[in-house]
């Protein structure tokens, strides 16, 4: 890991894997440490490469992690997850602080930790990306804080917010927009009758019933050649990380979860995951055996 620290398996660093409020109670009970003890350990680490300096540091504001990921539990996205991406940015911030310049780690470290998980909460909002710019970022974040409620914003209200960003009055209108499209499940995910789901309002005739039929093409895209030959190609630790992150139909796993299976770090599960991802988009790009000789017998 290049921008991670990373930490003997003998640290007992927490894992989510279990009760969120047992972590969320194992981490308050580090200590935090003093400016004294802070400036020391971050010395250590900075002049010797003392992991166990980086360690203590860690420790000490992993509360803080789970104070900054709460504040961002309305973008509908697992607590866990959104800690464990937190402790990313911790990591990062540790391995980036000077305790030279006279500011206390939690100053430095809450830039880091607010970055990946917005990192996170961009990659996850939608299927579409509803901000790749750094601008289309910050208003992103800047907006959904600044809105009231869930009713379109009026003309008054656009004009006040785009002169408080600094923006055009249109872009303030098109991000709006994207907040306003979130994803809709296809159906209720609570499983009663009283809830919107577009299932409810579809053909009901049993062979054009759109669950059905998604599920048959679901079925043939798993059993495809391709896709086959792109599971194969994976040694059995990326297949079965593929596997358990995208090809259950629910209760996919986190990268918590794996993280304690494997006993690697969360980060290093993400990252096999993301080489395994680009190996098979690879392979199904490319055409098949049975595609390759196609022009051949076309000749014939």
């Amino acid at each position: 890991m290049n921008d991670v620290l990373a930490l003997p398996m003998t640290v007992p660093v927490p894992l989510a894997v279990g009760s969120l409020d047992a972590y969320v109670r194992t981490v308050s009970r580090f200590p935090v440490l003093s400016a004294e003890e802070e400036q020391r350990f971050a010395r250590r680490f900075r002049a010797e490469g003392d992991l166990d300096g980086a360690r203590q540091l860690i420790l000490s504001h992993l509360r803080l992690v789970v104070a900054v990921a709460r504040g961002y539990l309305g973008y509908g996205l697992p607590h866990a997850d959104l800690i464990q991406e937190g402790n990313i940015g911790l990591m990062k911030a540790v391995k980036r602080f000077d305790p030279e310049r006279g500011v206390r780690l939690v100053s430095f470290a809450i830039h880091w930790i607010k970055a990946e998980i917005h990192e996170y909460i961009l990659r996850n909002w939608r299927l579409i990306k509803v901000a790749t710019t750094k601008a289309q970022r910050k208003l992103f974040f800047n907006l959904r804080s600044m809105k009231q409620g869930f009713a379109p914003m009026s003309s008054q209200e656009i004009g006040r917010v785009a002169r408080e960003l600094k923006v055009k009055p249109e872009e303030v209108v098109e991000m709006e927009t994207r907040l306003a499209g979130r994803d809709v499940a296809f159906e209720n995910e609570n499983h009663d009758e009283t809830g919107y789901a577009p299932v409810h309002y579809l053909a009901t005739d049993a062979d054009a019933e759109p669950s059905r039929v998604l599920e048959a093409e679901e079925d043939e895209r798993l059993q495809s050649d391709g896709l086959k030959r792109a599971l194969v190609s994976l040694d059995p630790r990326s297949r079965r990380i593929i596997a358990a992150r995208w090809l259950k139909e629910k209760d996919a796993a986190t990268l918590h979860e794996l993280a304690a299976e494997f006993k690697v770090s969360a980060e290093r599960i993400r990252q096999i995951e993301a080489k395994a991802m680009e190996k098979m988009r690879k392979l199904l790009a490319a055409p098949s055996p049975r595609q390759r000789v196609l022009p051949g017998a076309a000749a014939h």
